[in-house]
């Protein structure tokens, strides 16, 4: 059943791609506006920074797993780089950004057809926009996404972050999902799910953002990415159902050493995520005073980091006696997801606040979910849903025109309206991740079913799933 609607999935693409493809070539042929070679060049890094954070991704969580389960959660991130890599050409950038309803977008962009090295003039004049000037000069007509770059660069840039959201749902599952279900899981996920909610908060038009939307501040995902893929894990691993280890059973983490080298990985990469979100390196304005946005992002991610990671191991000095390895590299990660939201908007007094509080957060929703024995096995919705919860809240509390003069004052400054407006952003991304997911398992579980057999689960999924082994010498005695 499974092979004849692949195949007839992939025929259907071919027979609708067909009439674009003319377009889709003849683009290359059409004048190049003129693109700023600093700021291109400055985007496609950070572009490689954000994949690399995939594979930091797969090692941090490859190093809690048991050894026999290694390269099927080290593979639950690495194919999301083959799998959203084409998607997100074919239909997953157009249903993401292409002008369409405040909800989704169009499928005019599809297989990137009119999408080329234009730097100008893709997106169209909406009636709004008017009114957005009148209220306030500085809203001028928005006719691309990043002006000084090639849209295919913008496009390319927000493909990394399409490709490890997902993955960071792979946290709640390891250790027992099949990798077809997974496989499967991810493709629908990261259509009806990841596209819509990031149209909704980065498009021109979408109904969360700041360019005709409700407002809401999300400067590099602490919404779209975080916590879609946070409650996502948490539903996830609630409809999945525990380990049969669990909880009586559990093992430590087999390779800490992993952990740290996928936190560090995640941690450099992570300034292409929130530095790469100014879009240019040029300064600008705000006011009175001279603004750069990459180098605020670039400092607030860095503070933030390093304050989490404090945070996290006072808490375990005092609370516990000794401070951990995997508990800085967690407590670092929690400071990360807590500034993605707010680094473009926020001072580095605010973002070592925001460190300190957000892995204060974490560190109690981790203990709670253990009382609660849900098996969100690697603490995925209690590190980036949490976690990506809170610096949504403190990026209303905290945001200042001072440091963006695009962006909007917070509660500190006194608008106290900013605070319900991430609210209802907060709400619409639970809304969204969780009912998607929940169907989505649903339906994936009447047909093809989620989880692997308890002997398989019990033996390992690398052997199982892979036929491979990460450890030869775990298998190399066992009868065959």
């Amino acid at each position: 059943m499974l092979k004849k609607v692949v195949m007839i999935g992939a025929i259907s693409l071919l027979f609708l791609a067909g009439p674009l493809m003319g377009n889709a070539f003849a683009q290359t042929a059409a004048a190049v506006p003129a693109a700023d070679t600093g700021d291109t060049a400055f985007m496609l890094i950070s572009a490689a920074l954000v994949l690399l954070m995939t594979p930091g991704l797969a090692f941090f969580y490859g190093g809690f797993v048991r050894s026999r389960n290694i390269l099927n959660t080290l593979m639950m991130s690495f194919v999301l780089m083959a799998i959203v890599g084409v998607t997100w050409i074919l239909w997953g950038y157009s249903l993401s950004f292409a002008p369409g309803l405040p909800f989704i977008g169009g499928l005019q962009w599809f297989g990137l057809n009119g999408v080329g090295l234009e730097t100008q003039g893709y997106l169209p004049h909406l009636p709004y926009e008017d009114a957005l000037k009148a209220a306030d000069p500085k809203y001028a007509d928005v006719v691309s996404y990043a002006g000084t770059i090639p849209h295919q660069a913008f496009m390319i840039y927000q493909a990394m972050f399409a490709i490890i959201t997902p993955a960071l749902i792979s946290g709640a599952l390891v250790e027992r999902m099949s990798f077809r279900a997974y496989c499967l899981f991810v493709l629908l996920w990261s259509t009806f799910v990841y596209a819509p909610l990031d149209h909704m908060v980065w498009a021109k038009g979408g109904f969360l953002g700041l360019y005709g939307g409700l407002g809401a501040l999300d400067f590099a995902g602490g919404t779209v990415v975080h916590i879609s893929s946070g409650i996502s894990a948490l539903v996830a691993a609630i409809v999945l159902g525990p380990r049969r280890t669990h909880p009586d059973r559990l093992s430590p983490p087999h390779n800490v050493p992993f952990i740290l080298l996928g936190a560090g990985l995640l941690w450099f990469g992570w300034f292409g995520f929130n530095a790469g979100s100014a879009l240019t390196v040029a300064s600008g304005t705000s006011g009175d005073l001279t603004t750069n946005l990459a180098t605020t992002a670039f400092v607030a991610t860095n503070t933030s980091a390093a304050a989490g990671a404090l945070m996290w191991l006072i808490l375990e000095a005092v609370l516990r006696g000794k401070p951990t390895a995997v508990g800085a590299a967690t407590g670092a990660v929690a400071g990360l997801v807590g500034i993605t939201p707010a680094a473009g908007f926020v001072t580095p007094l605010s973002a070592i606040l925001i460190g300190f509080i957000t892995a204060f957060v974490c560190f109690y929703a981790v203990s709670f979910k253990h009382k609660l024995q849900i098996d969100d096995a690697l603490d995925t919705y209690p590190v980036h849903g949490v976690g990506g919860t809170v610096g949504a809240i403190l990026t209303a509390i905290f945001a200042t025109t001072q440091v963006n003069g695009a962006g909007k004052d917070g509660v500190l400054r006194g608008n106290f309206g900013e605070l319900g407006v991430e609210l209802i952003a907060i709400a619409v991304a639970y809304a969204i991740a969780g009912v998607g997911t929940w169907i989505i398992l649903k339906v994936i579980d009447a047909t093809v079913g989620l989880r692997v057999k308890e002997e398989a689960e019990l033996q390992g999924l690398d052997i199982n799933e892979h036929g491979e082994e990460g450890y030869n010498s775990e298998f190399g005695d066992r009868p065959t």
